[in-house]
């Protein structure tokens, strides 16, 4: 099969991760520099920008010289990260085998790929989709293919592109432009000129061996170049398993609400990276850079695999709020763990099963609010204890094949069980084991909920719990049911030896 490469370049790489991240910028005079105070140099101006003047490489200073009212932006090492990130998403939509290449470079094997964008024009359909997709993550991309590196290079550095070589055509497309395209250096770029070699064709059409007896590897290099030759092969990366998204902040912020502003729209930027992969996010590390140094690092871990931007923001909320940063933050980074998302299944006949992103949601909510710790499905324990319990993943039971009427009662008793039991005070009588007393009045304190009060009509019991009795610590009991003369049936009880007494039932 032929070698066909797609190149994918991020024009003014600084500045487009910095418009990615702020998009409130697009469309104004501004410029993204390296460095601090006078060192502080242009590396990148937006269009607005340049039409006034402002050019890559001037100082800060030269350049509000020639527009005072300048936008300046330092480069955001996050945002290019996220940048990235999001370029080598937008390769992988093309193909599997993709090369990291640079931070604003990258390329793809796309042989073959063209089938699925049946005709004549099928690679130039597949340069725009790739184009498009990059779009959607809000990353402007030149794409160029071609059969190698380095033409594809050329081709994406075009003004009009994407730009597609056709196969085999590589000198033919690299013979007229001039010797700058092929990324000489300029000593090597001066000798040929001073030769008269102003084109990548001249310079083709020269014998090879004459070319690199007089300039040595360097020139037989730029002559394989030149002719459309380029050895390289491609070297495809491991997808990274995470997705991160975060940018420095203009200035730090010590408040909530301003944090969790950038915070949302990152997260919404992530959130369109997941649904491209049908993911959910299952874990999200949040990473504070704080003033004027240092790094704050939190796992806020999800209860089910979410892709609800609100309740994400709750959760960070929530972790910012219960353990604030202990300094100013300077800059931030959402780091999302990805994971399939649960899938229903439907059915014929039987009742629609609960939506899987709705429970998953709410879950996430219900963590927000009350702590991850406390939102889940109860399993028992083993022990003869009634307050023993575990707390496990919630996952619902498939719904039934078909609707089932409901059973009739059949006139049992359940139990209300109260977490933590209500301590209570009761009158007692003793009965014929020394150890054994009868409830003959019980009351609660004054605003217990519920509340618990009455002479004790009818009372059943003792019922004797006894666990642990090989330990050095074993619980025995006494539990009554009792019938109040103020209405209600409860289950108390007390530890033996001791003469604290609780409820920890209600029969309803």
């Amino acid at each position: 099969m032929t070698t066909r490469l797609a190149c994918l370049t991020v024009p003014l790489f600084p500045l487009a991760a910095r418009l990615r991240s702020e998009p409130e910028l697009a469309g104004a005079e501004v410029v993204v520099c390296d460095g601090n105070g006078s060192a502080a140099r242009v590396v990148a101006a937006s269009r607005a920008a340049r039409q006034r003047g402002v050019r890559a490489g001037m100082t800060l200073a030269q350049a509000r010289g020639v527009l005072p009212d300048l936008l300046a932006r330092g480069r955001d090492p996050v945002a290019e990260s996220s940048a990235h990130e999001a370029l080598l998403e937008a390769a992988a939509t093309a193909s599997p085998r993709v090369e990291d290449a640079a931070p604003d470079l990258a390329f793809a094997d796309v042989a073959g790929m063209e089938q699925l964008f049946p005709g004549p024009d099928g690679e130039q359909r597949l340069a725009d989709a790739i184009q498009r997709a990059a779009e959607a993550l809000h990353l402007p991309l030149r794409v160029g293919i071609a059969g190698t590196k380095l033409a594809a290079q050329v081709a994406a550095g075009l003004s009009g592109t994407p730009a597609v070589v056709p196969e085999d055509g590589e000198r033919t497309f690299l013979a007229p432009l001039p010797l700058d395209a092929l990324g000489l250096e300029p000593r090597l770029i001066d000798t040929l000129r001073r030769w008269g070699v102003a084109t990548v064709g001249a310079l083709a059409a020269l014998p090879a061996d004459e070319v690199a007896s007089r300039l040595g590897r360097d020139g037989a290099d730029a002559h394989r170049a030149a002719r459309g030759l380029d050895p390289r092969p491609l070297v495809p990366c491991q997808p990274s398993p995470t997705l991160s998204e975060g940018m420095e902040l203009e200035w730090p912020v010590v408040t909530v609400e301003p944090l969790l502003h950038a915070v949302r729209a990152a997260l919404e930027r992530l959130d369109a990276r997941l649904a491209r992969h049908d993911l959910a996010c299952t874990l999200l590390e949040l990473e504070l850079g704080l003033e004027p140094e240092g790094h704050d690092r939190r796992a806020v871990r999800l209860p089910a695999p979410v892709r609800d931007v609100g309740a994400l923001v709750d959760l960070v909320r929530l972790e910012v709020e219960a353990q604030p940063p202990r300094a100013p933050v300077a800059a931030f980074a959402c780091v999302v763990h990805p994971d399939r998302r649960r899938l229903g299944q439907l059915t014929l006949f039987g009742p629609a099963e609960l939506s899987p992103q709705a429970l998953a949601t709410t879950l996430a909510r219900l963590a927000a609010r009350l702590g991850p710790d406390r939102v889940g499905s109860p399993r028992t324990v083993d022990g003869h204890r009634p307050e023993r319990f575990a707390v496990a993943a919630f996952a619902p039971p498939p719904p039934p094949t078909e609707r089932r009427p409901p059973r009739a009662g059949r006139g049992l008793l359940a139990v209300r069980v109260l977490r933590p039991p209500v301590a209570l005070e009761v009158i007692t009588e003793p009965l014929a084991s020394a150890d054994a007393k009868r409830p003959v009045s019980v009351a609660s304190a004054d605003g217990a909920t519920p509340r618990i009060q009455g002479l004790v009509r009818v009372a059943s019991g003792p019922w004797q719990l006894e666990e642990g009795w090989w330990s050095e610590a074993p619980v025995t009991r006494d539990y009554w049911d009792v019938e109040l003369s103020g209405g209600g049936l409860w289950r108390v009880f007390r530890d033996r030896g001791s003469e604290e007494w609780f409820a920890d039932g209600l029969y309803d």
